[in-house]
């Protein structure tokens, strides 16, 4: 089977992405009959990723892109209409429909990260000297591929979001099956009465990691590793300097461009098998 070839860094919004991101932003975000005329969307979506590749300060963005403040208010509007988990969205039920969601394995996460502006939705990080930091809780299927994410302060559980983080899936998930299981992977952190009840609320097949338990020798491993694919995808939102350390003050802010992120990564899947 010849290995598919990688696809380069996204700086900008390739045309495929753009003929499926532009339609949905006439629809949520129709251009005005009169006043000024707005700044150029696609503009603005390129400016986005940029920001989420350097984490630089929304002044510093090239001016190519347009005037900065006309890019932040754009961002700010377009958080407010919730368009960014609809391009999400959009990309999932696309792959979905092509049979490239994995529902049968899912896995699920939390890390935990800088925030040194403040804001809201943070807390003292038990790691870095009680500072401000933020948790970001995902689920992703069997590929890594993102399916939802959440946030929270630094210092709350990771299997207190459990239950949020399921209920936040962007598309309707499909119904678990005799026929049809969906087995979700966690690690010690969910080995607890709250980790356990959000897996049975939602019918999950529960593979957790007990506390005390050792690790498998090579020779009786029962099945391939499949938790490591979330943390694969958190290290993989950690490459873009505006999301390893948070530097937006409204956590809804941060959380659209974690969006923007996911819907890159989902992109990055269907161009892989479909262009």
């Amino acid at each position: 089977m010849k290995k598919k070839k990688a696809l380069p860094t996204i700086w900008e919004v390739p045309d495929e992405l753009w003929l499926r991101m532009e339609p949905l932003i006439l629809e949520m975000d129709p251009p005005k009959e009169t006043g000024r005329p707005r700044i150029n969307p696609r503009n603005a979506v390129d400016a986005l990723i940029f920001r989420v590749r350097t984490g630089c300060q929304w002044n510093h963005i090239p001016h190519v892109y347009g005037d900065d403040a006309s890019l932040h208010r754009t961002f700010q509007h377009w958080v407010e209409i919730g368009l960014f988990p609809k391009i999400w969205a959009l990309l999932v039920e696309e792959c979905d429909e092509l049979s490239l969601v994995d529902w049968e394995w899912q896995a699920a996460d939390g890390t935990m990260g800088k925030a040194r502006l403040g804001g809201d939705a943070i807390g003292p990080n038990p790691t870095d000297r009680a500072k401000n930091g933020t948790k970001k809780s995902i689920l992703t299927d069997r590929n890594g591929g993102p399916l939802s994410i959440i946030m929270a302060g630094a210092n709350v559980p990771d299997m207190k979001l459990l239950e949020k983080t399921i209920e936040a899936i962007v598309v309707k998930r499909p119904k678990p099956t005799k026929k049809k299981p969906q087995n979700l992977c966690l690690d010690k952190g969910y080995d607890n009465p709250t980790g356990e009840a959000a897996v049975e609320k939602y019918h999950y097949t529960r593979h957790i990691r007990r506390i005390g338990e050792e690790k498998l020798s090579k020779g009786k491993k029962k099945y391939p590793a499949r938790r490591w694919v979330v943390e694969r995808t958190l290290a993989w939102l950690s490459k873009c300097r505006g999301l390893l350390i948070r530097y937006e003050k409204k956590a809804k802010n941060y959380l659209a461009l974690l969006q923007l992120a996911c819907a890159m990564l989902w992109f990055r899947r269907l161009a892989q098998n479909t262009f």
